[in-house]
């Protein structure tokens, strides 16, 4: 089996994309995509097991990837691991900036300790990525930027430091449109809401049944797939998207719009099972969250 895309093949052939945090969950599933679509595809993170057990998967399906361990949140890392993929490849022409995380807990008890750790992996991180991509690449021939966000419209309580880290890379993201357009540099960014990816994994056990009544708070009824989030980066590096920059893609099931005192009225199996809002379940290699795994059909809902 091949990652089964809506997009032309050969969409990126030639092209160098960079995609951190590609280790697992989104970063991987959009990897295979970019790959499946002619890409080079470069895997950023810190556990080099995964990045290499990605790039063997991207090789036995015919696509080309390398890797690069790197700490986002250090800045001479950084500088350090963009050189030697320029060095490789000779250009950058996209990158997607996924790499993140976070842990679930209230305002009262974030240490500042943890309040760094958070905000440097989600947003300081992802600006250096992003500006040595673009000083080092982008500058002097363009390219595309897409920085992944989160469903943090109206707060994300419980999560409050990674909440105010990812308002900020939608500010970064605006700003750097604005001051890259000059030199042919697209600046965008992807905002998925409630994913079923191996990202719910690193959730505590005891966060299970809460994650898995989350999709009746959708009006989509049901969680995204990791696929979904990857179409809608595909797009913005893509030619179609190239008067597009400075805005945010959601990919969230219309989820920020649930409000108080409206009846949720979830789509029955004859609605969900309609071309327009069908699941798309284009990854071939897709995992389930283990979070999932005891359900009935041991898939998401």
């Amino acid at each position: 089996m091949t990652y089964r895309s809506i997009f032309a093949p050969g969409l990126f052939a030639g092209r160098t994309i960079v995609v951190t945090g590609g280790g697992s969950g989104i970063g991987r599933c959009t990897a295979h995509e970019l790959a499946a679509l002619g890409a080079r595809v470069v895997l950023v993170g810190r556990d080099e097991g995964k990045l290499e057990a990605v790039r063997q998967e991207i090789a036995q399906d015919g696509g080309e990837a390398d890797w690069q361990a790197c700490d986002i949140r250090q800045e001479a890392a950084v500088q350090q691991m963009v050189g030697a993929v320029v060095a490789r490849h000779g250009r950058i022409d996209g990158l997607v900036n996924n790499a993140g995380g976070q842990y679930m807990t209230p305002l009262e008890k974030i240490s500042a300790k943890g309040w760094e750790a958070v905000v440097n992996t989600n947003l300081t991180g992802g600006f250096l990525v992003a500006r040595e991509c673009y000083l080092q690449g982008m500058r002097a021939h363009g390219g595309a930027i897409v920085n992944i966000v989160a469903d943090m419209w109206g707060s994300m309580p419980g999560m409050g430091h990674s909440g105010a880290a990812r308002a900020g890379m939608v500010s970064f993201t605006e700003t750097a449109a604005l001051e890259w357009a000059a030199s042919g540099v697209r600046v965008n960014a992807v905002a998925p809401g409630y994913i079923a990816s191996s990202g719910m994994d690193h959730y505590p056990p005891e966060a299970g049944e809460m994650l898995r009544a989350m999709r009746a708070t959708v009006p989509a009824g049901r969680f995204g797939t990791e696929a979904e989030v990857s179409a809608a980066i595909v797009f913005l590096l893509s030619p179609a998207a190239s008067f597009v920059s400075g805005s945010v893609l959601r990919v969230d099931g219309a989820r920020p719009q649930a409000r108080m005192g409206w009846s949720m009225r979830l789509p029955g199996a004859e609605a969900q099972g309609r071309d327009a809002v069908r699941p798309y379940d284009g990854f071939h290699r897709a995992v389930t969250p283990r979070v999932f795994a005891d359900q009935e059909t041991g898939k998401p809902a």
